[in-house]
C-alpha cells in the first residue's frame, strides 16, 4: 500500500483550491476558441473536451498540484506494479492487467498473472473457434446461433453494455457471429421472458460466478437447466462456466468447459477478462475483442501521464473532485448521444457508484467530506424528453458528461427534412450543451434557464471496439483516480454485504430483527 494516503481536506492544495475564486460566468467562459482548445487527446481521434466546465486556468493549476500532492499516478504505477491496493481485502488490483502489460512482471503463487490472463484468452479464443466453425455444438447437432449470459452485478453489466454497445454494427456489417441475450435478475420473470424468446437448442449459455456461490445466479441456472431438460437436451453440452479456480463450479462435468479469473479483477471492473471476452468473443469473434482490448490499454497508457492536460482520465477525475467538493454538486449525469450506449450509464452507476461510495478513508477512519456522487443517465435524445426538465431548470446543479459520435455505426442514415438522422441528432447534442452552460433570459418567469449548468464531451469519429474499449478505461480510470484523491478504498464493496446477510435470514427462518420480521409477515402467501 502506498504512503501517500492523507485526507482530502488536509491537502494543502485543496485549501489553496477552496480559497480560489469561481468561475462567474459560464457563459462568458465558453468562447469559440476555448471550444476548439479547451481538450484533451485520447486516442486516434478521439477527444475528452471539457469547455463547458466551470474551470479556468488558475483552478487548473490547483487540480494539477493537488494530483502531485496526493501522487495519483504514483498510486496508479504501484497498482500496475502489483501492490496491495485493496486494503481491506488485503489484494491486488489487476483489470489493466487483463488488457496488457504496463508495470512490473505481477507474480501470484509462482504464475505470472500476466500470463494467466492472456492463457485464458487464448483458451476463449480457441473454443469460440469451434463454436462458430461448428465442431462444438448442442444437444440436438444443431449449430448455436445464441449466446446467454448468466450472471449479476459486474457480470451483466459491464459485458450486456459492452455487447450493445457493438451488436448493430457488427450485424451491420454482417459479422456479428451469434445474438447474445443475458439472465441477471433473480426476479423469475427476467429468465421466464428472456429464455420463452431463445430457441435453446441453439443456445449456449456462459454461468458467470467468480465464488460460485452467487444466488441468484446459481438459482437462475438452476431454471435454465430446467428448461433445457424440458426439451429434452442435455444442459452440460449446452453451458460454458466463468468462474475462479477454486470455485465449485471449475471443472465441473455440468459444463463444457470453464474459463478462470481470480480475485484480483473486481466484478465491476472484469469486462475485459474473461467475463466480458467470453461473450463478446462469442458474439464478434477474436479480432474485435483484440481491438477492444487494444483501446483500454491505451487509455492505460495515457493514464501514467503526470501532466493533467495530457491525461484525460485524470483531468476528468480532478474535475469532478472540484465540482462535488468545492462546489458542492450531488450528482452526475452520463448522457451518451448513442443508442448503441443506452446500458453505459448504468454500467458506470455500478463501476462509480460501489467503487467510491464510500465513507471511511482507507485507514477506516470517518472522512469529513463528500466522495462518489450519484451517477445516472439515459440516451439522447431519450432523455430530453425524460429528466432534462429538471437539469435545466431544477434547483440542483447537476453536471453533465456528454458523448458522442460524428458518424452512426450502420450505414442507414438517410436525408429527411433537409438533414440525416445522425445530424439531427448530433445538433441536439451540441444544443443541450450551449442550452446547460447559457441558458436564456425571459420575461416569464418559467421559461427563464439561469444556465450555469457545467458539462464535458467525450467525441470520436465513430463508435468502433477500439472507440469502445478506450472509453471503458477512460471512466474505470477515472473513477479510480478519484479514489486516490479522497483517500479511499474503491476496490471492496462491503456496502452489498449487509443486505445478503439478512436475506441468508428470511431464506433459512432465522429473522433476528423484529422490523425484518414485519416485513415477512407482509410478504406471506
Amino acid at each position: 500500500m502506498t504512503k501517500t494516503t492523507n485526507n482530502l481536506d488536509s491537502c494543502e492544495a485543496f485549501a489553496q483550491l477552496t480559497a480560489l475564486q469561481p468561475v462567474g460566468d459560464l457563459a462568458t467562459l465558453l468562447t469559440p476558441q476555448r471550444v476548439a482548445t479547451a481538450q484533451v487527446a485520447m486516442d486516434d481521434g478521439m477527444w475528452f473536451n471539457y469547455a463547458a466546465k466551470a474551470v479556468d486556468e488558475p483552478i487548473l493549476q490547483a487540480l494539477q498540484r493537488l494530483a502531485d500532492e496526493q501522487q495519483v499516478v504514483s498510486q496508479y504505477r504501484q497498482l500496475l506494479d502489483g501492490a496491495v491496493m485493496n486494503g481491506s481485502e488485503q489484494r491486488m488490483v489487476l483489470h489493466h492487467l487483463t488488457r496488457g502489460q504496463l508495470g512490473a512482471d505481477v507474480v501470484h503463487g509462482g504464475t505470472s498473472l500476466r500470463d494467466f490472463y492472456q492463457q485464458q484468452l487464448d483458451r476463449i479464443a480457441a473454443f469460440c473457434a469451434q463454436v462458430h466453425n461448428g465442431e462444438v455444438r448442442g444437444g440436438s447437432g444443431e449449430r448455436f446461433t445464441r449466446v446467454c449470459q448468466i450472471g449479476i452485478g459486474g457480470s451483466d453489466l459491464g459485458p450486456r453494455a459492452m455487447y450493445l454497445a457493438l451488436a448493430h454494427g457488427q450485424r451491420s456489417q454482417k459479422q456479428l457471429k451469434l445474438e447474445a441475450s443475458f439472465i441477471s435478475n433473480v426476479d423469475p420473470d427476467d429468465a421466464g421472458q428472456v429464455l420463452a424468446e431463445l430457441p435453446l437448442s441453439r443456445t449456449l449459455f456462459i454461468l458467470v460466478s467468480k465464488s460460485g456461490t452467487t444466488q441468484e445466479t446459481l438459482t437462475n441456472e438452476s431454471l435454465v437447466r430446467e428448461a433445457l431438460r424440458s426439451q429434452g437436451l442435455d444442459p452440460a453440452r449446452h453451458m460454458v462456466a466463468v468462474t475462479s479456480e477454486t470455485s465449485p463450479l471449475a471443472q465441473s462435468k455440468g459444463f463444457l468447459t470453464s474459463f478462470y479469473m481470480d480475485d484480483f479483477v473486481g466484478g465491476r471492473f472484469s469486462s475485459t477478462s474473461a467475463v466480458g471476452a467470453a461473450v463478446l468473443m462469442l458474439a464478434f469473434g477474436e479480432t474485435v475483442v483484440k481491438e477492444f482490448l487494444a483501446g483500454a490499454h491505451q487509455q492505460d497508457c495515457l493514464a501514467l501521464n503526470p501532466n493533467v492536460d495530457e491525461n484525460p482520465a485524470l483531468l476528468d477525475a480532478l474535475i469532478g473532485v472540484y465540482e462535488r467538493n468545492v462546489l458542492g454538486y450531488p450528482a452526475t449525469a452520463v448522457l451518451p448521444y448513442s443508442q448503441a450506449l443506452s446500458r453505459f450509464p448504468a454500467h458506470l452507476q455500478q463501476l462509480d457508484m460501489e467503487s467510491n461510495g464510500k465513507s471511511v478513508n482507507r485507514q477506516g477512519q470517518a472522512v469529513r467530506y463528500a466522495t462518489g456522487p450519484v451517477v445516472f443517465g439515459e440516451a439522447g435524445t431519450n432523455g430530453q424528453h425524460s429528466f432534462y426538465q429538471l437539469l435545466h431548470q431544477g434547483t440542483d446543479r447537476i453536471p453533465l458528461q456528454f458523448i458522442g459520435f460524428l458518424r452512426e455505426q450502420g450505414g442507414s442514415d438517410r436525408v429527411i427534412q433537409g438533414s440525416t438522422s445522425q445530424q439531427k441528432l448530433n445538433a441536439n447534442l451540441m444544443a443541450q450543451i450551449v442550452a446547460f452552460a447559457k441558458g436564456r433570459r425571459h420575461k416569464e418567469a418559467n421559461k427563464v434557464f439561469v444556465g450555469q449548468r457545467p458539462s464535458s464531451l467525450i467525441y470520436a469519429a465513430q463508435l468502433t471496439p477500439r472507440v469502445l474499449g478506450s472509453l471503458l478505461a477512460h471512466f474505470e480510470n477515472k473513477v479510480m483516480f478519484q479514489g486516490f484523491l479522497w483517500n479511499i478504498n474503491s476496490f471492496d464493496q462491503e456496502g452489498v454485504q449487509l443486505g445478503k446477510l439478512l436475506t441468508q435470514q428470511v431464506l433459512g427462518g432465522r429473522v433476528e430483527d423484529e422490523a425484518l420480521d414485519a416485513y415477512c409477515r407482509l410478504f406471506q402467501s
